[in-house]
């Protein structure tokens, strides 16, 4: 679920501009942060499954994958519910990001365990997802870096490779999942660096803003 801070701005001043609804709160039990949960709850039935039967089960694997699928698109659902319906809270922007970094993290891992993915893609792409995290932590006094479209294409061809290489595939399908896992991290390393333009653009503004 991704939403931007100008969607969220909008959707508080569209509420404050209703007579009554001005101190309105958005409900924490909605069915937008279920999906959230749901997708976090998925993560170990997803990692079980993909480790049964020595982890190489043609069955297993196919119900990793769909368990992986389901998990997904519920991170596309999600965010489309709380931007229409105006669900949007804290619990859903904390529980999110770390939904969508917990199951693609789970399944690089877990392919790098089984052998079916190089270890340095996993390497890069966790320490990629993980590096960003801190360093909006770090710039979050000076501003907000949104997410962007690249951000969310990356996402959506890391999703789609790790679900190719999930499947017992073969031949020119597995080369596919291949190839498609070298495009998510290029578009990985790509986004990471536009990441930290923004974040050096916003610090060095509020450097400039602070100086007498």
């Amino acid at each position: 679920m991704s939403v931007r801070p100008e969607e969220i701005n909008r959707g508080w001043d569209a509420a404050a501009a209703v007579p009554g609804r001005a101190e309105a709160r958005v409900p924490v039990l909605n069915i937008a942060n279920a999906l959230t949960v749901a997708r976090i709850v998925l993560v170990p039935l997803f990692v079980l499954a993909l480790f049964a039967g020595g982890g190489h089960d043609t069955r297993w694997r196919i119900i990793a994958a769909a368990v992986f699928g389901l998990a997904a698109i519920t991170d596309r659902f999600d965010g489309q519910l709380a931007r229409k319906y105006g669900l949007v809270t804290d619990f859903g922007k904390l529980a999110d990001p770390i939904a969508d970094k917990a199951l693609i993290g789970s399944a690089l891992v877990g392919l790098s365990v089984l052998g079916d993915l190089p270890w340095w893609i996993t390497l890069v792409i966790v320490g990629r997802e993980l590096g960003i995290t801190l360093l909006r932590l770090v710039v979050v006094r000076h501003g907000v870096i949104p997410a962007g479209r690249g951000g969310k294409l990356k996402t959506l061809v890391q999703s789609i490779a790790i679900a190719l290489l999930v499947l017992p595939l073969t031949g020119a399908f597995h080369t596919a999942g291949m190839w498609l896992m070298y495009a998510a991290v290029a578009l990985t390393v790509l986004t990471g660096l536009d990441y930290v333009g923004q974040a050096a653009r916003l610090w060095l503004a509020a450097g400039r803003e602070s100086r007498p």
